[in-house]
C-alpha cells in the first residue's frame, strides 16, 4: 500500500498574500495608493502576493456589498485575519503594522 502523507498548509512565510484595493477611478489618491502598494509588496512579499483592484465607480454594488465607503481602501484577505487600511498607503510603517508584515522581507 502506498504511504499517505497529509499536506500541511503553507506557512505564513510561504503563503500567497491576497489583497483587494478599492479605488475611485483615476483620482490622484488612487494612483498613489496603487504605486505605494506595489512598491511595498515588491519589497516585502516579492512573488508572493495577488492584488485585485476594484474601481468603485464601475462596481458600486460590489463596494456597497463589501462595506467600502471610503477610497482608497486596501483589504488584506489572506492570510487571516482580514484587515483594512484606508488612505494612499504613504505611511509605510503604519501599513506594515496593520497588515502584519513587520519582520517580513528586508
Amino acid at each position: 500500500m502506498p504511504e499517505h502523507h497529509e499536506q500541511l498548509p503553507p506557512s505564513v512565510e510561504q503563503a500567497v498574500w491576497e489583497f483587494c484595493l478599492y479605488i475611485a477611478g483615476g483620482a490622484p489618491h488612487a494612483a498613489r495608493a496603487s504605486d505605494n502598494l506595489a512598491s511595498l509588496l515588491e519589497e516585502y512579499l516579492p512573488g508572493r502576493y495577488q492584488v485585485e483592484k476594484v474601481d468603485v465607480l464601475e462596481e458600486p454594488y460590489r463596494a456597497l456589498h463589501d462595506g467600502i465607503i471610503v477610497t482608497p481602501t486596501l483589504v488584506k484577505l489572506q492570510p487571516l485575519p482580514v484587515c483594512r487600511v484606508i488612505g494612499d498607503l504613504a505611511d509605510r510603517n503604519k501599513v506594515l503594522l496593520v497588515l502584519g508584515l513587520e519582520g517580513e522581507g528586508s
